[in-house]
């Protein structure tokens, strides 16, 4: 059975960055006087400059690490110096990058880590997995550790661009097809799949997928989307790898971000969005739920839009199993012709 563990707090409120040492006093009473490190970039610093320097009054032996790369060298660099300064508290602000970077320097020198998401893109703000930069442009999965707190600003994530929340609400619903991979690999390959991860990745796409139409940047749905990628975030550290959020449509989106980035502009939560769609049909389940919330939302998948030509689009699903040849999934079993990926990519241009 895979040991795991869960964040001591997860609070979703407006205004909350200026008030984090009394909202986790119950379970860290010395966190104000903890040595401390604020992980960031510059460009975040430019935009939330106020709310920075009010963490760190907040945390009086607080320094700021501006970050030039989410590397895996940075990532490795930076644990050391937490070590080697004896920090004993790590807080990423940022987006995922910025976020799994934390969170690999935290599980490297095994140090105490709030996660404060400035974007809700995906569940980086969770997971128990950094995704860094490896060598040129190819990034690679790591298994690290899983944030002690994690903390919403609501104020801070209305001031997110649109088309992030929209990347969240992608890389949410792409669960649904990634849960129907993870099955299929245990019928056909005896993988063993956690039925709990399973129940909480459901609940988190189903919370999406079913819930109330809201508008995408109330407190309400913010909330709602914040539950849902910390589930998705928690079934991932309950099963000890990240089989119940990344399946097939996972798969063809690292082919899109390892073979085609210079071609393409597209966000990590679109991506997942866009391989859905065509995963179900792979799968031979019903499309209308997935197109339903994707036209509701306005999550921009059109492949076109996004710089994905056909060629690009029937390349990146053909080599997609390559980027984890160790996955089984429905590409292993379904039609990945030419002509066949050309009408499901001409379906998609017409319907979205």
């Amino acid at each position: 059975m895979n040991r795991f563990r869960l964040p001591y707090h997860l609070v979703v409120e407006e205004g909350i960055f200026g008030d984090i040492p009394e909202c986790m006093k119950d379970v860290f009473p010395e966190l104000r006087n903890s040595k401390t490190i604020v992980v960031t970039e510059e460009n975040l610093k430019g935009l939330f400059g106020d709310i920075l320097d009010e963490i760190q009054k907040d945390f009086p032996k607080s320094e700021l690490y501006l970050i030039q790369k989410t590397d895996y060298d940075t990532a490795v660099s930076l644990a050391k110096y937490i070590a080697m300064k004896d920090i004993k508290l790590v807080i990423g602000f940022g987006g995922g990058t910025v976020l799994d970077l934390a969170k690999f320097a935290a599980f490297v020198s095994k140090t105490k880590l709030i996660s404060l998401p400035t974007t809700l893109s995906n569940d980086s703000l969770a997971s128990p997995v950094a995704v860094l930069g490896t060598e040129g442009k190819a990034r690679k999965s790591f298994r690290c550790t899983i944030p002690d707190a994690i903390i919403v600003d609501v104020n801070v994530v209305k001031s997110a661009p649109d088309r992030q929340l929209l990347a969240g609400v992608g890389d949410t619903i792409s669960k649904y097809t990634a849960l129907y991979d993870w099955k299929l690999a245990g019928e056909k390959t005896g993988e063993a799949v956690d039925d709990f991860a399973c129940m909480i990745s459901h609940v988190a796409c189903d919370s999406i997928i079913h819930g109330e139409a809201e508008e995408l940047k109330s407190s309400a749905f913010i909330q709602r989307l914040t539950n849902a990628l910390v589930m998705g975030g928690l079934a991932m550290e309950i099963a000890g790898c990240s089989r119940p959020s990344s399946g097939s449509e996972h798969l063809f989106c690292h082919a899109l971000e390892e073979n085609h980035s210079e071609q393409t502009v597209v966000a990590h939560g679109i991506a997942t969005a866009m391989g859905s769609y065509p995963a179900c049909i792979f799968q031979g389940r019903d499309t209308d739920m997935i197109e339903r919330i994707i036209k509701h939302y306005g999550i921009p998948v059109k492949p076109s839009l996004n710089g994905v030509t056909e060629d690009i689009f029937v390349a990146a699903w053909q080599n997609a199993s390559a980027s984890r040849p160790d996955r089984y999934t429905i590409l292993n079993e379904t039609d990945l012709s030419t002509s066949r990926l050309k009408e499901i990519y001409a379906r998609m241009e017409e319907i979205f």
